[in-house]
């Protein structure tokens, strides 16, 4: 992996992180988070209904991980700009990923919402509970999406499948011995699998039945 692919990885990670508690904490009015899609240079933020799984239902508004001064965006940026985004009509859109409309997103153009009083509060938590490291846990977490009630594809990054790959798991189960087999699971080259209509992975692994 090459060192700026390892930079888009690490960023793409450290934006996951961030951004995972708004799957529960409404990021507007009955709007969730419900994916970060990692995509060349961008990331795709996926918003729904707090149980929304269906194209239809889902919006992905595509932020560069870079600003107009080539600087690495920060999450709370990317944050404010999605909120700004929801706090208005849908734009405009011919673009469609996987179903749902694509929104390319101009940060130039648009201005951040405000943090509210939870966003500070869990910058306070998030400092002392989970402090910054300097590299992500292995294999990187570069992004995840709700596929159902109890399944969710999540992004991970394994150098040697040149790209990510997607592992589709199930929220039930034996979840514990699922996690710690994980990082082996996904270097199984015997189980990487092609999906054609996913175009932010380079291979898939199905564990929904592991």
């Amino acid at each position: 992996m090459s060192t700026s692919g390892k930079e888009t990885v690490e960023q793409q990670a450290y934006l996951t992180r961030f951004l995972l508690d708004y799957t529960a904490l409404p990021l507007a009015e009955g709007v969730f988070l419900r994916g970060v899609l990692p995509t060349r240079n961008a990331v795709r933020i996926v918003t729904g209904g707090a149980d929304a799984v269906l194209a239809h239902e889902l919006v992905a508004y595509e932020i560069p991980l870079s600003d107009e001064d080539d600087e690495a965006v920060t999450a709370p940026l990317v944050l404010g700009w999605t909120r700004a985004l929801l706090a208005g009509p849908l734009p405009r859109t011919d673009a469609t990923v996987m179903g749902m409309p694509l929104v390319l997103v101009d940060t130039a153009a648009l201005e951040p919402a405000s943090p509210v009083p939870a966003d500070r509060a869990l910058r306070v938590l998030r400092t002392l509970a989970w402090p910054f490291v300097e590299s992500p846990p292995s294999p990187a977490l570069c992004g995840f999406f709700f596929t159902g009630p109890d399944s969710m594809r999540l992004y991970l990054a394994v150098e040697k499948a040149g790209g990510l790959i997607a592992a589709d798991v199930r929220t039930t189960g034996a979840l514990t011995a699922l996690l710690a087999a994980l990082p082996s699971l996904v270097e199984e080259e015997e189980r990487w699998a092609t999906d054609t209509s996913d175009p932010h992975c380079a291979r898939l692994i199905d564990l929904t039945n592991w």
